[in-house]
């Protein structure tokens, strides 16, 4: 690590009243980090310690020194600030997702990463269930799960669908179940026993099920031990036979099996660890989202406030099954209009290798290898390779070339859970989890420092106001003379025609690809049509598609989704636009982030120019508060545009959906002879018909409204703050109904801390 520690007096003094018990309990919490990275931390933690307690002593100033009653808007202020800073979390969670298919190996590559081999289930030739499973770090000293499960009204849908979706009549009888309907089968079957399949939704409302489902929604569980706790959740997560299902519940175990079907997702909490550092919450994602609205709602949800996704797919499919192409794809758009900075493909099961078979087939034969060891490394280089090379290819056609992601050194690991446990055939380090544990202490010391500079930077700013409306006038009147908020008031015009400016280059590419969409509507659908055909049950799969709005999510084939097929002519000629637009490090004048850059940049040079007209040059504290308080509020709104864009880049399938909605319906109802062909044509008919009344078109307004309400947001929310600060700042003490306490010591203290941080 290249981190410089920083240097301060007393910064990295230790407490001389720290007893030897809270030493340890300090240094547990960076156990999972390196001997130098443990310091770095250490030090980061002194000086936040020491900015609460600046906070505390200003707080406890005012509150002491003030009376309760009637006090200013402005003393109200600073100390609603105040509190909730002092009290504000310095640890925001960084989400990892986990994102690949049934059997691509995730459970064994988690419990590697965390040195518990047998923690999570391993599915092995059984699929466990399809719902999230989050398992984060706590204080805790005890292993703890959550089992979540639908509500209701949840479980009244999920119902309604399955048997909609085992009672759709085929074309022809088969004898063989398809994958969807059988899993249907298995979750009524777990509930209400066997041939739950053949009641209708009315009669298996009025059943009573199998096991008893807690009032609370929840279930916890708890073990001293990893082993134990995984023990008492296996039978939950684990999904069952059919046999099994079909046997009475005749025991506690055998009950709680039964409750799989109704899990929406799973919380675990593991003690302090030695290799996975606190904060970091690991986000099993099952494939291609849930046939369930609400566990695919999550799906979606937990993808886009990822700030980590690994795709995640075995050595045996990667080469070949294009499954995690589809999940890439998910991802990318994720890294485009969510949380997610960084996506990067892990291999698994790197070690499944038939020698024999290798060397025969191996082209680079002028090269020696001799055993299963070189077998391993030299695939696992020619994976590498080939994986990053595409992956960068599918970025480059959505990225500018100059983005973060393309010019990371890995993009592609290759790991084996197995070798980690057993080193037969590679050491634990070429089995490269100690490299993906690297990887998360990275990302996790930029987070804590950025992190930390931000909270200093808000606690600088409010102990600043705090001393400026301790000031005199006379500075006061000559910010008051300067024209400064008229100034403020036309830089912000100029920031709203620049937004308008930026959003407008999307203009081009929209029309562009309206048009495409337009004349390639038809092929889409055919091409839906043709790739989805080659499943079994083509026709329950469909009826499904339309029950659920043109999208449909299964474990055992890709997500469909006939509204993002659609919309996709459009994402083809926007994303390198948008992505500029959005992007976050190395933005260019086409990029919204410089336009918020200079704006803050002409503001703050106007306060200093003034205060360099002025001669009580002694009045620093409001040049700084001025600085602080801008800096604060454009991180604010540029944390809020991340959060925000996710709508204006979802917003063209929400709409192609929200107009197919009512032929969705029509198409569902379909029933009796040649249901699925009728389907088809109804589905076709539609939109041919919708794209011809301007669906498209009307999709394209939709996102130019969302960026218009995003503007209006940046625009509005700079008037609202900017004018509170100003307002705050030219307040001063010959205004106030109240003396304020000296607090020269507690900013002398916090600017050194500042200082400190603005050298690294």
């Amino acid at each position: 690590m290249s981190h410089k520690r920083p240097e301060f007096p007393g910064a990295e003094g230790e407490d001389i009243n720290e007893s030897p018990a809270k030493k340890k309990r300090s240094l547990d919490k960076y156990r999972a980090f390196e001997s130098e990275e443990q310091e770095l931390l250490k030090t980061y933690e002194n000086m936040e310690s020491r900015i609460r307690k600046v906070l505390n002593t200003t707080y406890k100033k005012l509150t002491n020194s003030l009376s309760q009653d009637n006090i200013s808007d402005e003393i109200k202020y600073l100390k609603n600030r105040l509190l909730t800073l002092k009290e504000k979390s310095s640890l925001d969670p960084i989400y990892i997702g986990l994102f690949g298919s049934t059997g691509a190996g995730k459970s064994s590559l988690f419990n590697a990463v965390i040195d518990q081999q047998f923690f999570l289930p391993v599915s092995g030739n059984q699929a466990c269930t399809s719902c999230i499973v989050q398992v984060s770090i706590s204080r805790s000293k005890n292993y703890e799960a959550k089992i979540h499960l639908l509500s209701l009204q949840e479980w009244k849908e999920e119902l309604k669908n399955l048997v909609e979706l085992v009672w759709t009549p085929g074309e022809e009888e088969e004898e063989e179940e398809e994958d969807d309907v059988g899993e249907a089968v298995q979750k009524l079957r777990a509930l209400y026993g066997r041939d739950a399949e053949t009641r209708s939704y009315e009669d298996l409302l009025r059943a009573k099920p199998l096991v008893n489902i807690p009032a609370a929604n929840c279930i916890r569980l708890e073990g001293a031990q990893a082993e134990e706790l995984s023990g008492k959740l296996d039978p939950y997560i684990r999904s069952q036979s059919n046999k099994d299902e079909e046997e009475p519940a005749l025991d506690e175990e055998k009950a709680k099996m039964r409750l799989w079907p109704l899990i929406k997702y799973v919380e675990v909490m593991i003690p302090q660890s030695d290799v996975i550092p606190e904060g970091v919450v690991f986000m099993d994602i099952p494939g291609t989202g849930d046939y369930n609205s609400k566990r695919d709602e999550m799906w979606k949800e937990s993808i886009n406030k990822c700030s980590v996704i690994w795709i995640i797919s075995d050595i045996e499919r990667v080469l070949g099954d294009k499954v995690h192409e589809v999940l890439l794809t998910e991802s990318i758009k994720a890294y485009q209009g969510g949380m997610c900075s960084d996506i990067a493909l892990v291999v698994t099961k790197s070690d499944k290798l038939q020698l024999e078979e290798y060397l025969r087939e191996r082209k680079e034969k002028h090269k020696p290898v001799e055993t299963e060891h070189e077998a391993i490394l030299e695939r696992n280089a020619f994976v590498k390779g080939k994986k990053s090379d595409g992956m960068k290819k599918k970025l480059r056609r959505i990225l500018p070339s100059d983005s973060e992601i393309l010019n990371k050194a890995d993009l592609v690991y290759t790991v084996s859970a197995k070798e980690y446990w057993r080193k037969k055939h590679i050491t634990k380090e070429e089995s490269e989890i100690p490299k993906l544990r690297e990887y998360i202490r990275k990302i996790c010391l930029k987070e804590k420092e950025k992190l930390l500079m931000d909270y200093v930077a808000e606690a600088f700013g409010i102990v600043l106001l705090a001393v400026n409306l301790n000031s005199t006038g006379d500075m006061v009147d000559h910010y008051q003379q300067s024209g400064l908020e008229g100034f403020v008031k036309d830089k912000i015009k100029a920031l709203e025609k620049e937004i308008e400016k930026c959003f407008a280059q999307l203009e081009q590419p929209l029309n562009e690809g309206v048009k495409k969409a337009k004349l390639s509507h038809q092929k889409t659908f055919s091409q839906l049509l043709t790739r989805d055909t080659g499943y079994r049950g083509f026709h329950r799969i469909l009826k499904a598609v339309c029950q659920k709005n043109g999208v449909y999510a299964s474990r055992s084939i890709s997500r469909i989704d006939f509204n993002s097929a659609l919309a996709q002519p459009i994402y083809d000629k926007i994303d390198p636009t948008f992505a500029n637009i959005f992007r976050i490090r190395k933005g260019t004048r086409a990029s919204l982030k410089p336009c918020l850059d200079i704006f803050k940049d002409s503001v703050q040079e106007k306060i200093s120019e003034i205060g360099i007209k002025n001669p009580v040059t002694s009045d620093h504290y409001k040049l700084n508060f001025f600085t602080e308080e801008t800096n604060i509020i454009l991180r604010t709104i540029e944390r809020e545009i991340l959060k925000k864009k996710m709508a204006v880049y979802e917003s063209l399938p929400l709409s192609i959906q929200s107009d197919l909605k009512p032929y969705y319906e029509e198409a569902a109802k379909i029933q009796g002879t040649r249901s699925c062909q009728r389907m088809q044509n109804t589905l076709r008919e539609s939109i041919e018909k919708k794209a011809e009344d301007g669906m498209f078109e009307t999709a394209k307004e939709k996102m130019k409204m969302q960026l218009q309400e995003l503007k209006d947001y940046i625009v509005t929310k700079l008037q609202t703050d900017i004018s509170a600060m100003l307002k705050l700042a030219l307040c001063h003490q010959e205004k106030l109904t109240e003396k304020l306490p000296d607090l020269q010591n507690e900013y002398q203290e916090i600017e050194r801390i500042h200082k400190t941080l603005q050298r690294k």
